[in-house]
C-alpha cells in the first residue's frame, strides 16, 4: 500500500478479485483525492462488489487531470488466493466496468454504500490479457515490407438476422519471388460493418485453373464456405474473427507467398448481424467493402508457417441437446493422418484460435501421443463469441507423426428450448481449433471428424430405420416403430436421459475427415471408421499454491470505522438429405444475445465468467472488474 498525504489527500490499494475486481475512484472538488477499493461479487450475490479479504495488488501510479483518473498497477499472474482472486492466464477476460456520476463516501467499506449500482453497469469487452505481442505491427517506413488490401466490392448486407456468406477471388501474379506473410489486420468499410463482420478467411487456391481466372473476374458470389466451391482452395492463409485486430507472426516464421506456387487466394466474409434492430435504423441497403490487409516482405523469416484446422466438421450430426449446463463434443484428429502428413520431426505449434458460436463456453486442444496424454496444447475455459482470436502460447508445442489431436468443445445449452446442430451459422454451432504451425506441409490442412450415422442414431436410441420412408421413419425398437426421426428429436427426454446420449456420443464411432491443400483426401482415410482412445495415463494439473493466510478477521474489515490501509449396427448414410432435413426442423432457431457492444443489465455479472480491472474517467467514480 501507498500512502500520499499532501492536502491530506490519500491514495489507497486493496488487492484481491474474485469473480471480478472491483476498484474505486472519487474526485474530490477541493484536494484531488484517489481512494481505491478491491472488492470482488460472488456469484450469487447482489450486483454491488464486496470489499476483499487479501491485498494482492501494489500501486505503482495515480493520477487525474482535467478528463482522465489514471491508475498503474501490479500483480502476480495467480496470487494463489482462490478465493477471491482470478489467475491471469491466456484464457479470455471480460472488462466490465460501472460508472456512476455520484461519489460514494470516501474509503466506506459497507454494504450498500455505492450509488444505484445495479443501473450503473455497462458493457464488458472480452480480451486476452497475455497477448502483448500482437501491439507489435511494422513500421509505414520499412521499405523491406509491402502491403496489399484485399477488399469486397460493393456487397450487399443482408436485412434482420439472415446470414450472407461471400466468396471473392484475388489474383496475385507480381509476387515474383518468395515472401513473408507476416502480419495481417481487419479493413472495416464503415462503422456500420463492425456489427455484420463474423469471420474473414484467405485461403490459398491450388493450380491455374480457367474457373479462378473467371472467379478473379467477378465481383464475389455467395457461397457455403470454400469447400462450397469446387476449387483447391483447402489452405487457410490468414482467418480474422469478429473482436481480433490482427495478428502479427512472430520472428521465427511467416507464411509462404510466392505468386510460382500459388496465385489466386479466395477470400470467405461471414456477415451475420446479431442485433437486427440496428439494420431497421438503416432505411437504405448497405453496401461493403470491408477485407483484410496483409503485410508481407522478401526478407525471410527461418521456417515458412501453415495452418491446420482440428474440429468438428460444420453438419447437422453434431448435435447439442437444449437445457443443458455442460455438453462436451469432441472433434477427432486421427493418429493415422498426422503420421502420413506430419514431417518425420514433427511440427511447432505457436499460435490458436479457437472457435465456438454463441453457446460456446469452453475450448480445449489435447494432445494424446498412443496412450498417454500430454499437458493440453491449448485451453480457454471462457470462450467468447464476440472475441475470438489467434493467441500466441507461451511456448512452441511438439507435435509428432502419429499424435492424436481433439478439439474438445464445451457448451451451455441452458438458454434453448431445442437442439442446436453443427453447422456455418451462427444460429448453429461450430467446434473448431485453427493451430498456426511450422514447418509447413502441404498433406493435411484440415483435419476434422463427424460422428457417424450409426453413432447419432444409437445416441437417441433408435436401432433401426425404415427403408425407403419419406419422412424418415423408426423401425426399431419396438417402442419407437412408426415415429419419425424429427418427432423422436423433439420428444426425446433430454433431462433424463442426457446423460446416456453424451456417452454414446463420445464412445460412439466417427467419421474422420482428412483433407490435403489440394481438396485432396488423405489416402485410405474414406475407409476408416474411428474411435476414442482408451487412454492410461491421464494428464493432471499440478497445483502449485498453498491456500492463503489471511491478515484480518472479518468482523474488523467490515466494521463501518475500519482502517483499510491495515488490510492486507446401422450403414453411413452420407447424402442422406432427408435425415438432415428431419435434425434441422427440430434444432434450436433463437438467436442468443451476446455482450460485445451492448449494454449490460444487472444480471451480467452472474452470467459472465470473467472481468478484469481497467482505466478511469474523469469525475465520476469507476468500478471496473476482471472475470474469467
Amino acid at each position: 500500500m501507498r500512502e500520499r498525504s499532501a492536502c491530506g489527500c490519500r491514495w489507497r490499494l486493496f488487492n484481491d478479485m474474485k469473480i471480478p475486481l472491483a476498484s474505486e475512484t472519487i474526485k474530490n472538488k477541493v484536494c484531488s483525492k484517489l481512494n481505491i477499493q478491491d472488492r470482488h461479487v460472488t456469484r450469487n450475490g447482489d450486483t454491488e462488489p464486496l470489499v476483499d479479504p487479501s491485498q494482492d495488488y501494489m500501486l505503482m501510479l495515480g493520477y487525474e487531470n482535467a478528463t482522465h483518473t489514471v491508475l498503474r498497477f501490479r500483480r502476480k499472474l495467480d496470487t494463489c488466493d482462490a478465493s477471491h482472486d482470478i489467475a491471469i492466464t491466456n484464457d479470455t477476460m471480460r472488462l466490465l466496468y460501472m460508472y456512476h456520476a455520484q461519489d460514494p463516501p470516501h474509503g466506506s467499506v459497507r454494504p450498500g454504500t455505492l450509488p444505484d449500482p445495479a443501473r450503473a453497469f455497462r458493457p464488458y469487452r472480452p480480451m486476452v490479457l497475455m497477448q502483448r505481442a500482437q501491439l507489435q505491427l511494422p513500421s509505414p517506413h520499412d521499405e523491406r515490407v509491402r502491403v496489399l488490401e484485399l477488399r469486397n466490392e460493393d456487397v450487399e448486407l443482408p436485412d434482420g438476422d439472415t446470414p450472407l456468406f461471400w466468396c471473392k477471388m484475388f489474383k496475385l501474379e507480381d509476387i515474383n519471388r518468395k515472401h513473408h506473410l507476416i502480419r495481417y489486420e481487419p479493413i472495416y468499410d464503415s462503422s456500420s460493418s463492425v456489427h455484420y463482420l463474423q469471420h474473414i478467411t484467405l485461403h490459398e487456391c491450388q493450380g491455374s485453373h480457367s474457373e479462378l481466372e473467371e472467379l478473379a473476374r467477378e465481383q464475389g458470389r455467395q457461397c457455403m464456405g470454400a469447400r462450397s466451391i469446387p476449387l483447391a482452395c483447402n489452405a487457410i492463409v490468414a482467418s480474422w474473427s469478429r473482436g481480433s485486430e490482427g495478428f502479427t507472426y512472430p520472428n521465427e516464421a511467416g507464411y509462404p507467398i510466392e505468386s510460382r506456387q500459388a496465385k489466386y487466394y479466395l477470400m470467405e466474409t461471414h456477415y451475420n448481424n446479431l442485433k437486427p434492430d440496428f439494420a431497421q435504423l438503416h432505411a437504405r441497403q448497405m453496401a461493403d467493402n470491408s477485407g483484410l490487409k496483409i503485410y508481407f516482405t522478401h526478407v525471410l523469416r527461418p521456417n515458412d508457417a501453415g495452418i491446420l484446422s482440428i474440429g468438428m466438421d460444420p453438419n447437422w450430426r453434431h448435435i447439442i441437446p437444449p437445457g443443458q449446463k455442460r455438453v462436451i463434443s469432441e472433434g477427432q484428429c486421427i493418429e493415422d493422418c498426422t503420421g502420413y502428413a506430419f514431417p518425420a520431426q514433427g511440427i511447432n505449434i505457436f499460435a490458436v484460435m479457437m472457435r465456438t458460436h454463441q453457446i460456446g463456453k469452453e475450448v480445449k486442444l489435447r494432445q494424446i501421443r498412443q496412450t498417454e496424454e500430454l499437458p493440453p496444447i491449448a485451453h480457454d475455459s471462457n470462450i467468447d463469441v464476440a472475441y475470438q482470436d489467434f493467441r500466441r502460447l507461451p511456448q512452441s508445442v511438439h507435435s509428432m507423426p502419429g499424435d492424436r489431436l481433439i478439439a474438445e468443445c464445451i457448451y451451455d445449452s441452458s438458454s434453448r428450448k431445442a437442439i442446436t446442430l453443427g453447422g456455418l451459422t451462427m444460429k448453429e454451432e461450430s467446434c473448431t481449433v485453427l493451430t498456426l504451425y511450422y514447418p509447413r506441409q502441404k498433406k493435411l490442412t484440415t483435419c476434422h471428424s463427424l460422428p457417424s450415422l450409426p453413432t447419432v442414431l444409437h445416441s437417441l436410441g433408435i436401432e433401426q430405420l425404415a427403408t425407403d420412408s419419406n419422412p424418415v421413419l423408426i423401425s426399431s425398437p419396438p417402442e419407437l416403430a412408426g415415429m419419425t426421426l424429427e418427432a423422436r428429436l423433439i420428444s426425446y427426454d433430454w433431462e433424463n436421459q442426457f446423460g446416456e446420449f453424451q456417452e454414446a456420443t463420445r464412445k460412439g464411432s466417427f467419421k474422420p475427415i482428412c483433407w490435403g491443400a489440394k481438396n485432396h483426401v488423405v489416402p485410405g482415410s474414406e475407409f476408416l471408421e474411428g474411435y476414442s482412445i482408451n487412454v492410461t495415463k491421464t494428464y493432471k494439473k499440478h497445483k502449485r499454491c498453498k491456500p492463503k493466510r489471511l491478515y484480518a478477521p472479518i468482523t474488523e474489515r467490515t466494521s463501518p470505522s475500519a482502517d483499510l490501509s491495515e488490510l492486507p449396427v446401422l450403414h453411413e448414410l452420407d447424402n442422406n438429405n432427408i435425415i438432415e432435413g428431419a435434425a434441422r426442423s427440430s434444432r434450436s432457431s433463437a438467436t442468443d444475445g451476446h455482450g460485445g457492444l451492448s449494454g449490460a443489465t444487472k444480471n451480467n455479472c452472474g452470467q459472465l465468467s470473467s472481468c478484469l480491472l481497467w482505466l478511469g474517467a474523469s469525475s465520476w467514480w469507476l468500478l471496473l472488474m476482471l472475470r474469467t
